[in-house]
């Protein structure tokens, strides 16, 4: 039996008839700021998620319309990685510190 146009199910806004992913623009926010907020490890994955599917956006393979929550979580992700490896730099050399002190008593 032949589908009808009204059915979208995996159409695009244009009606170009290529089929596209939906976006993931929402979780990748979230995974952002919950990167910032709660754990940077959450970062980590807000950014490889924004930077996937901003690619795929560029290529139109996914919805568009979730493009610019994508690239505020994909930030967030990004500020999020760069905090976390500050702050595992100053535990480091805090425990360096630490032996250090207690090496030269």
């Amino acid at each position: 039996m032949a589908r009808s146009l009204d059915e979208h199910d995996d159409y695009d806004d244009d009606h170009t008839g290529g089929h596209v992913e939906p976006h993931r623009g929402v979780l990748i926010l979230v995974l952002g700021i919950l990167g910032l907020m709660v754990c940077g490890i959450i970062g980590i994955f807000a950014w490889i998620m924004g930077k996937r599917d901003l690619d795929l956006m560029r290529r139109g393979l996914m919805d568009k319309e979730g493009e610019a929550l994508t690239k505020v979580g994909y930030i967030l992700g990004i500020v999020a990685t760069i905090l976390l490896c500050f702050w595992l730099l100053f535990v480091v050399l805090y425990f360096v510190f630490i032996i250090a002190v207690v090496a030269a008593k």
